[in-house]
């Protein structure tokens, strides 16, 4: 690199966990100005935490993600009443029982995610991770402690990020299943291609989040 001459900006990882998630987001690529890698990362947390790692190592991307910036996506289950299908998650933090990792530039990306998606509804607050699908009671009692979604690999995907260096992370989840609209209830189908077409359209928030936060390379 010639003296004087600007580092590259560091790259976007956007951590999923299903392959219909995936091809959502590939879906949204089309005609979208920005590049990032999608890594999915297979269901929970163990698997989340592996894949991340080895991804941020050098093993899964090579060196050129080792400083990449990481935002968790994909499907949730809201916990507060009055959610629906197709609504926004934006997370403040990430919590399980490993521990807490802030997000950052939330209100940024809440904007910008109103920008990309209008007419969807936008909540803001912390996303709990699970081992396991939430219902009933348990979902209920998660609630009442604070949190506003939950899935299955959002904190060990930022937990991991963060354990292999310093990185602006995110994560934002699509509802697909709510007190209200449980996935075993009549209405499933219609609630999750409501959230499919969402995830779709989520990109340019993503890549607004990453021009505004861009890392410098090591």
């Amino acid at each position: 690199m010639d003296p004087g001459t600007e580092p590259p900006p560091a790259p976007l990882l956007i951590a999923c966990a299903l392959g219909i998630e995936r091809l959502a987001l590939r879906g949204g690529l089309r005609g979208v100005q920005g590049a990032a890698t999608i890594l999915r990362t297979g269901m929970g947390p163990q698997a989340a935490d592996r894949a991340v790692t080895r991804a941020l190592g050098g093993d899964g991307g090579g060196a050129a993600l080792s400083d990449a910036a990481v935002i968790a996506t994909g499907f949730c289950a809201g916990l507060a009443p009055g959610m629906h299908p197709g609504d926004l998650v934006v997370a403040d933090e990430t919590r399980d029982r490993e521990g807490r990792t802030d997000c950052v530039g939330v209100e940024l990306l809440a904007k910008e995610l109103a920008r990309a998606v209008p007419r969807r509804v936008i909540h803001t607050g912390p996303l709990v991770g699970s081992d396991h699908v939430v219902r009933g009671a348990e979902r209920s009692a998660l609630h009442a402690a604070g949190a506003l979604a939950v899935d299955m690999e959002s904190a060990a995907t930022l937990r991991s990020a963060v354990r292999a260096g310093t990185r602006p992370v995110a994560a934002v989840r699509v509802v697909v299943d709510a007190p209200e609209h449980e996935l075993v209830r009549i209405g499933t189908l219609r609630g999750g291609i409501s959230a499919f077409r969402v995830l779709r359209t989520v990109l340019p928030a993503f890549f607004a989040w990453h021009r505004s936060l861009l890392l410098p390379r090591r």
